[in-house]
């Protein structure tokens, strides 16, 4: 009888034990899920803190943000799970387009989508949302990112409108916190206000893609503010305004590079490069771009090109050549890859026609070329594969020349774009452009047109404007 008194008790026993763990996981499963609410309503202890500076006014050429993200929790924080909304009104119905210029994670390590808002708030009509790759690390608690330094700018480069913007702020000229650049942890508001204030939300979902930067790679799909932009310098170009040729010598100046707005272009800005000429030396100018490493060699170069066959302006007729092209090393060991378009000839030679030439030794006149004669007016992707045996020149997908193992690059070389004139044959005002979409190199690799342009797609759509994960040589 003791027995069978003590077993209806054992049973209860356990009963209020699973209901006790029961209660306690699900105000555990509460817990975890109000986590992003509780941290809204408890704005004073936010998992993240970001400060803002700007040395710019209500007008300015670019909108220029210098932002630092602080971990203020007690975990390690990746980098690749915070995003920053800078929001801004945007002046008419002009694109606008960002760079980096500077940031102690790298600039290759930074992600930015200029973003039109589907319902326009209190001085917002677009944000630029700013991510990072993972390659930008990790926050330890208590870290701080170090500076940010954006611009943002009209691709008509024309002045921009601040004043009432919801995340400008002028009179911060030294780092201090700022709510109105709200950051987000892995897609949850986690500091700072958006436009309307608290209980406001844009209603748009925080970018989650991490995009994967390659080894060895250089991309560019050149959103800059001009020739003089610090970030082109930054970012691993030059333009060239030193002496000599080819063409017309010493005729080079930075007069001819442009970033203009195009909307024929997935990027939205392409680089122009102008060459111009009134008939005579004196006022004839040429325009080239190039990487100021040589640090390319085997492996792939592609670019999106537009050749012209006619002038922007004034009459036809011109020896002018379009050239993407790889220079390096010198004497024995020089190496130079060209693609040469001449809608008009040259050098004796007619036109349309594109010349594919692989230099051994400049001085010793030692190249091996092939001339295809046909119009490439128009928008085509270019590559160069450099393999250690062959060196084989592509357009569009279509192989047009190969040379072999005797002319492959003995140096590492670098990039460059250019127009210019072979001769003058007449008097009178003209000028002629190139344009350049995006350029991408792939170390070690033979890449076909096609993947270079899923490649480039690819980039840009994941906010990767340019990337350098290269070695210096």
């Amino acid at each position: 009888m003791a027995t069978s008194r003590r077993q209806p008790r054992r049973r209860g026993g356990i009963a209020r034990v699973l209901k006790i763990l029961l209660v306690v996981a699900v105000l555990a499963g509460a817990g975890l899920a109000a986590g992003p609410v509780w941290r809204h309503f408890h704005p004073g202890e936010p998992d993240l803190a970001v400060r803002y500076r700007t040395a710019t006014g209500a007008e300015a050429d670019a909108i220029e943000p210098w932002l630092e993200i602080f971990d203020r929790s007690k975990k390690p924080v990746p980098l690749s799970e915070v995003a920053l909304r800078y929001y801004f009104t945007a002046d008419g119905d002009v694109p606008y387009a960002f760079n980096c210029v500077e940031a102690a994670v790298g600039c290759s390590n930074l992600t930015g989508k200029v973003v039109a808002m589907d319902s326009p708030r209190e001085g917002a009509d677009h944000y630029l949302e700013l991510g990072f790759t993972q390659k930008a690390g990790v926050l330890e608690p208590g870290e701080n990112s170090r500076g940010l330094q954006i611009q943002l700018f009209r691709t008509d480069h024309k002045p921009v409108k601040q004043a009432g913007d919801w995340s400008f702020d002028s009179s911060k000229r030294a780092y201090q916190e700022y709510h109105r650049v709200p950051a987000y942890l892995r897609g949850e508001l986690a500091w700072g206000e958006e436009p309307g204030g608290h209980g406001h939300s844009t209603a748009a979902p925080v970018t989650r893609s991490v995009p994967e930067l390659p080894e060895g790679g250089f991309f560019d799909d050149f959103n800059y503010r001009g020739p003089k932009d610090t970030a082109l310098f930054k970012h691993g170009w030059l333009v060239r305004t030193s002496q000599g040729g080819p063409g017309i010598h010493d005729t080079w100046t930075p007069q001819g590079v442009s970033f203009p707005g195009d909307d024929q272009v997935p990027g939205g800005q392409v680089l122009q490069l102008r060459a111009s000429t009134d008939g005579t030396r004196s006022g004839t100018r040429q325009a080239a771009l190039g990487t100021k490493e040589a640090k390319f060699r085997v492996g792939t170069y592609a670019a999106r090109i537009h050749f012209t066959d006619k002038p922007a302006s004034g009459e036809n007729g011109d020896h002018i050549n379009q050239t993407f092209f790889t220079i390096g090393g010198s004497g024995s060991k020089y190496a130079e890859l060209d693609n040469e378009y001449m809608p008009n000839g040259g050098w004796g030679s007619v036109g349309p026609k594109l010349d594919t030439t692989t230099w051994r030794n400049a001085r010793a006149g030692d190249r091996v070329t092939s001339t295809t004669r046909r119009s490439l007016d128009g928008w085509h992707t270019m590559v160069i594969v450099v393999q250690e045996d062959s060196v084989t020149y592509s357009v569009d997908g279509k192989t047009l020349y190969r040379s072999g193992a005797q002319y492959a690059p003995r140096a590492d070389m670098t990039a460059v774009f250019n127009t210019w004139f072979v001769d003058l044959p007449f008097a009178g005002d003209r000028a002629w452009d190139m344009k350049v979409d995006w350029f991408y190199y792939q170390s070690g690799k033979a890449l076909s047109a096609k993947e270079a342009e899923q490649a480039a797609k690819g980039f840009r759509g994941g906010g990767v404007s340019y990337f350098d994960t290269m070695t210096a040589s």
